[in-house]
């Protein structure tokens, strides 16, 4: 099947012509640009609408990862981290950056998270956290989990870079763990064109959050006491100029904290569209060629999750090529390309072959794609995306 009068890009309108007006106003009054007043409310209001009592604004959610597990090692030191085998590149490349030792689990294909029985089986007493990738807007958390997690004293640190609004039993994800990430990235939720957030409702970490993403600057703390600690301990230094962490500089501009000040209005009704899209998609898509039994309680999906039934090459060329012929965007493996263990950059720290071990998520890694979904398609289109998915044989 082909239609050359249809499209569907990963993403369209994110940073919408009423954004960029309300943008170019605030530039008109020749504001400082560097992080200040706007970046400061954008974090309150985002605290506000997560739940969470603090947040702080970075330049990408790949450096909210960084410096979220940089403050980990200082405060807790070194030690193994599980993490997914689906999940961005920066999730895994920051704990290995900052001396973790990753250990890989399997997922749960229902959810694309953790397989939560594989993360209590790979508890050891060297694990100092779990850092959970939320994929695509789905949720996969659970009582047990959580239950089991604070009964061994292990950190749980959420990713939660692609389900901005996804919820477990009517609580935000993000507001769970020890802290949290996410990412404002063109393609997601909401945008700031670039940019992320770390949250968290500790107060020490917190302040180590603020010192890492200004160079470990002690003044950056609105801690007065620590503040006045290091002036002590430290009397030949200029007071502006004491640096207590061998750290970043990933801080966020203005220009970012305006737009997303402007998008975090939108973000609820926007989501509601996504995940009324979502459902018709599922409805719509044959459950005879693809997976549609996703548990999507208290998902909010960013993107349309399509995963072949069955692992056939032969079906897999015909679907890519109707897709193409049709000039429907897609990437495939999913969330950061499928397997995370048969990257390059995982060579010398995973066994060769260490991904057959891995039986779910070789699947989505060869079968797996996802597609763009966002509050501007109408039934129409996505009835129609449905029917040329459907028409390949």
């Amino acid at each position: 099947m082909k239609d050359n009068n249809f499209s569907l890009p990963l993403m369209e309108n994110n940073i919408t012509e009423g954004d960029l007006a309300v943008l170019i106003d605030f530039l008109k009054q020749n504001p400082r640009l560097t992080q200040s007043e706007n970046v400061k409310e954008f974090e309150k209001e985002w605290s506000d609408w997560l739940g969470v009592k603090y947040s702080v604004y970075v330049n990408s959610g790949a450096s909210a990862n960084l410096i979220t597990m940089a403050a980990l090692k200082h405060l807790y030191g070194e030690g193994e981290v599980i993490v997914p085998t689906l999940t961005w590149v920066s999730d895994i490349a920051t704990v290995i950056q900052n001396g973790f030792s990753p250990v890989f689990v399997d997922i749960n294909p229902r959810n694309l998270g953790m397989d939560e029985d594989q993360v209590f089986n790979a508890i050891t007493n060297k694990t100092k956290a779990v850092f959970m990738t939320y994929v695509q807007g789905f949720n996969c958390l659970s009582d047990r989990l959580l239950n089991e997690l604070e009964k061994r004293n292990i950190l749980l640190i959420e990713d939660v870079c692609e389900s901005h609004g996804a919820t477990f039993k009517g609580q935000k994800l993000g507001s769970y763990g020890f802290a949290s990430n996410f990412s404002f990235y063109f393609a997601h939720h909401m945008s700031t064109i670039e940019g992320g957030m770390v949250c968290t409702n500790d107060k020490k970490f917190y302040e180590t959050i603020r010192m890492f993403r200004s160079h470990g600057m002690v003044r950056e703390s609105h801690d007065e006491e620590l503040i006045e600690r290091y002036k002590s301990e430290n009397p030949e230094l200029s007071p502006d100029f004491i640096f207590a962490y061998p750290a970043y500089n990933v801080r966020g501009t203005e220009i970012g904290g305006v737009l997303g000040r402007t998008q975090l209005k939108k973000l609820d009704t926007n989501n509601k569209q996504r995940q009324e899209n979502f459902k018709l998609f599922l409805d719509r898509l044959d459950s005879g060629k693809y997976r549609t039994d996703f548990d999507v309680e208290g998902s909010c999906n960013y993107a349309f999750c399509l995963v072949i039934k069955e692992a056939d090459p032969e079906f897999r060329a015909r679907f890519e090529k109707t897709m193409k012929a049709n000039n429907v965007e897609f990437r495939r493996g999913s969330s950061g390309g499928g397997n995370q263990l048969r990257q390059p950059y995982l060579k010398g720290i995973v066994k060769e072959g260490e991904w057959n071990n891995y039986p779910e998520i070789e699947h989505i890694h060869f079968y797996g794609y996802y597609i763009g979904n966002y509050p501007s398609l109408d039934k129409q289109r996505i009835e129609k995306l449905c029917k040329i998915l459907n028409s390949v044989q």
